[in-house]
């Protein structure tokens, strides 16, 4: 091979051609050197008839590849699955190959690095930033970076720090071997439906074949116990195993649990990761020695030397979907890449997602049912509280009769668990003289009040700032009042009702790493937390026997809007949420506040008859043609510039294409018409099953001429409709 295509990291670029000098080897797959201008990039040996070029030049006008990396090539597979991802979400092969390449580092053959911590040598005096450092950095480490976006300060800052001897010097060993899990280490003893389950994915992971499966059991049945076994399969046969979860907090419980049935922890990746520790990670997956890998969805596109198993658990999770870059999701890209390794895929879940229903009813998914919780655990009783006859007092959000249940199960030593999906204090901050509204300056959004922090913050691009003293509109001092409830608000009340009991709020805010999840876990266990108020962040992967009563503040909160998936996203996440009551021996009850105790999410959830309302929400997807009975994808225009955002947009739906079982709506302001500063117009393509919409997409924005400041980018299959 005198000539290699080279698909390069920069999306902006199409893959380019080089020239393999005389006595270098590449193959498709290898992981090489090139140049680009004055800079040497990295990049990946390609398949020319796969990867088609726009600047196919003559032999004579091409660079030397400078150098081949000393890792394995990316397998086959896996340049499938990048080929796959970037022709079905309509995103250029080069981003998705970025996820497959995640640490920089890892290319580099060096094999120790040097990291920073304290030294636990405090100076005398100290800038008021230096203090901010050493209180934020802790008992972490990582690079001169890492320990600056740690500590919020500057790379000058931490390294005045290292200069005084605040901060010290570690040499880490990048590539340490992993401890390899024993597969007969601590086997469970199964119940007899359990053990049917296994010996299924056993089965699979023993056929070496394609085989995806909902596992589809009830909160406390066991599920993790069950694939487990298929894992335990996977590590005798010698392959790998990945797992996927949604949240990084539930990488913690997961991890134990693991610990305690395979001896050792598996391989973490997620984005709270140090750099060293991506490298170790990903080196050792691609050499085959990480022999199970647990992280977020990113981890999907790492480049594992013999995987044998996926296993995607809380499948039905929208965090699977990825919302910015490439907007794939990772529950059905887990599924293609089962399908190029033949490899099994496991789907588990207590409320499978109905997309993955359909495949079950179409025959393309098998499906296995664990009915029950495991041992002595029952399903907790869910009663639902019509906050029309059973208000709370004025100026408070908790009903006297889940009161009543919290007192209750306080005064026996249980522990109380009360949901509501909203961060901060409150939702909405206003004048009360003038009605002003606090509004984030770079998007179309109300800033958030975090009264723990004393800020005003947009949970949609991060702007903060300190509440004002009077009011920016009319001058009145001390006239700012806080509309509706957030967790903290919730938080407050609880203090103030029972003002012995211990009260923690578990947030993003608060559990923002796996080491900050184990913190919580352990002080639950202890018993020296009475009540946690939390969001979605704890509706699923915990595991508190002594938890008996779990109150939902507003189950209608998230029936709100114009979204398709409403109403099944809002039973999955109470049914969730439900599912932490009662999951030892003691009984649990679940309280769901609500001012619509006859809605079909409501009674499904009372009657316990889920069958009925998937029935009827997948007759109603169905009559509606939408997904997954129809497709949709979504053409989202931004610019900095409004006018130029909605000329964009124009042209973009003048030049929709007329094509049969096919509608265009728009172009409209998006419903958040300003992120991050850029003004958005959103159009909706509505098309039927079988037709090829991503090629429609493909050849239609390609007719439309797109200024340098606006952006264009697709979603398909979008579960955001924001």
């Amino acid at each position: 091979m005198s000539r290699a295509r080279i698909l390069l990291l920069n999306a902006a670029l199409g893959p380019l051609d080089y020239r393999v000098p005389h006595g270098m080897t590449v193959e498709p797959g290898s992981i090489v050197e090139v140049p680009l201008g004055p800079r040497l990039l990295p990049g990946v040996v390609w398949e020319p008839e796969r990867m088609p070029s726009d600047a196919e030049v003559g032999d004579n006008r091409l660079r030397n590849i400078v150098s081949v990396y000393k890792l394995p090539p990316l397998g086959t597979a896996l340049r499938r699955l990048i080929e796959w991802t970037g022709n079905y979400y309509l995103a250029p092969p080069a981003a998705v190959l970025r996820m497959a390449l995640a640490s920089a580092s890892a290319l580099d053959d060096e094999r120790t690095i040097v990291e920073y911590r304290l030294s636990g040598e405090t100076p005398e005096r100290l800038t008021a930033l230096r203090q901010q450092g050493l209180e934020r950095i802790g008992e972490r480490q990582g690079l001169v970076r890492e320990l600056a976006t740690i500590a919020g300060v500057s790379d000058g800052v931490i390294r005045g720090l290292i200069k005084i001897g605040a901060i010290e010097a570690v040499l880490v060993h990048v590539d340490d071997p992993f401890p390899v899990p024993d597969a007969a280490f601590d086997p469970p003893e199964l119940t007899p439906s359990q053990q049917e389950a296994s010996a299924k994915l056993v089965g699979d992971v023993d056929a070496h074949a394609f085989a995806p499966t909902l596992l589809d059991g009830v909160t406390g049945s066991g599920k993790t116990e069950v694939y487990f076994e298929a894992i335990a399969a996977a590590l005798n046969a010698g392959r790998q195993t990945l797992v996927l979860l949604p949240e990084i907090a539930l990488t913690e419980p997961f991890l134990r649990r693991f610990e305690a049935r395979f001896g050792c922890l598996p391989v973490a990746w997620h984005s709270g990761l140090r750099q060293s520790q991506r490298r170790r990670a990903w080196r050792a997956i691609s050499s085959g020695e990480a022999m199970v890998t647990v992280g977020a969805r990113s981890a999907l596109f790492l480049p594992y030397a013999k995987l044998g198993l996926i296993v995607v658990d809380e499948a039905h999770e929208t965090s699977f979907k990825q919302e910015d870059g490439v907007h794939y999701h990772a529950r059905d890209v887990a599924v293609m890449r089962g399908r190029f390794e033949d490899c099994p895929v496991i789907l588990a879940s207590a409320t499978p997602a109905i997309e993955t229903r359909q495949q079950v009813a179409l025959g393309n998914y098998a499906e296995l049912k664990l009915p029950g919780r495991y041992g002595a655990a029952e399903l907790p009783e869910i009663i639902a509280i019509n906050l029309l006859t059973d208000p709370p007092p004025r100026g408070r959000w908790l009903a006297p009769t889940l009161v009543q249940a919290m007192a209750e199960t306080l005064e026996r030593k249980e522990q109380v668990l009360l949901f509501l999906n909203r961060r901060g204090y409150a939702p909405l901050t206003l004048c009360r003289h003038c009605g002003h509204r606090f509004q984030c300056p770079n998007c179309t959004a109300w800033m958030v009040e975090h009264r723990l922090a004393g800020r005003l913050q947009c949970h949609h691009c991060g702007h903060n700032m300190p509440p004002p003293q009077a009011c920016p509109e009319c001058g009145e001092v001390d006239s700012l009042v806080a509309v509706g409830p957030g967790v903290e608000r919730i938080a407050d009340e609880a203090r103030e009702l029972f003002p012995e009991a211990k009260v923690a709020i578990v947030t993003s805010d608060t559990l923002w790493s796996p080491a900050k999840a184990a913190e919580f876990v352990a002080r639950m266990e202890a018993s020296e937390i009475d009540i946690v108020i939390g969001t979605q962040l704890v509706t699923k992967g915990y595991h508190f026997p002594n938890l008996t009563l779990v109150g939902v503040i507003d189950a209608d909160l998230g029936l709100q809007g114009g979204d398709l998936r409403a109403a099944e996203r809002s039973f999955q996440q109470i049914a969730q949420v439900a599912g932490r009551a009662g999951r030892g021996e003691k009984p649990g009850r679940v309280f769901v506040q609500t001012h619509k105790p006859d809605a079909p999410v409501i009674e499904a959830l009372v009657s316990g008859d889920a069958e009925a309302f998937y029935a009827a929400e997948t007759e109603a997807r169905a009559d509606a043609n939408a997904p997954p009975f129809g497709r949709l994808a979504a053409i989202i225009v931004s610019s900095e510039d409004q006018r130029e955002a909605q000329a964009v947009a124009k042209a973009i739906g003048n030049a929709a294409p007329r094509v049969e079982g096919m509608e265009v709506f728009g172009p409209a302001p998006a419903p958040l018409a300003m992120l991050r500063g850029r003004h958005r117009q959103r159009l909706l393509v509505h098309a039927r099953r079988a037709l090829d919409v991503q090629d429609v997409i493909r050849d239609w924005l390609r007719g439309v001429d797109v200024p340098r400041g606006a952006r264009v980018a697709v979603d398909v299959d979008p579960y955001s409709f924001v």
